[in-house]
């Protein structure tokens, strides 16, 4: 076996795992607010957009040279608050509490050192598949 047999074997694996797992489709904003150049690939030469969304990952062929099935943003307790770190505007300050966030009406999410953990939401307006 080859390196480009070991390759596809391992993308298959990947894909069936997902498939068992039952994958969810993402939501609109988990999708569309991904950049193109960030895009992670998630499929294989050829995958359909149902086969794409059927693995839990995004699909759009609308731009060329990046992967057209990719992995979605992660998803948030809020469509508002899916976003791309780049785009967090502050809302708060170092060591706010969720709870101080959520009074302030804006999104929390502490999993990222050195960014913005309390921020501004965006109008879900922009999203789609």
């Amino acid at each position: 076996m080859g390196p480009r047999d070991a390759q596809l074997l391992a993308a298959l694996l990947v894909l069936g795992l997902c498939a068992l797992a039952g994958a969810e489709k993402p939501s609109p904003c988990q999708c569309s607010r991904m950049s193109p150049q960030n895009r992670k690939n998630c499929g294989f030469p050829g995958i359909t957009s149902d086969q794409c969304f059927d693995n839990g990952c995004c699909f759009d062929s609308t731009v060329a040279g990046v992967p057209w099935c990719f992995y979605p943003l992660p998803k948030q307790e809020s469509e508002q608050c899916v976003m791309e770190v780049s785009a967090r505007t502050n809302c708060g300050y170092p060591g706010i509490s969720p709870e101080e966030c959520a009074s302030r009406n804006c999104c929390f999410s502490n999993l990222i050192f050195e960014v913005p953990w309390c921020f501004f939401p965006k109008s879900v307006e922009d999203c789609h598949y």
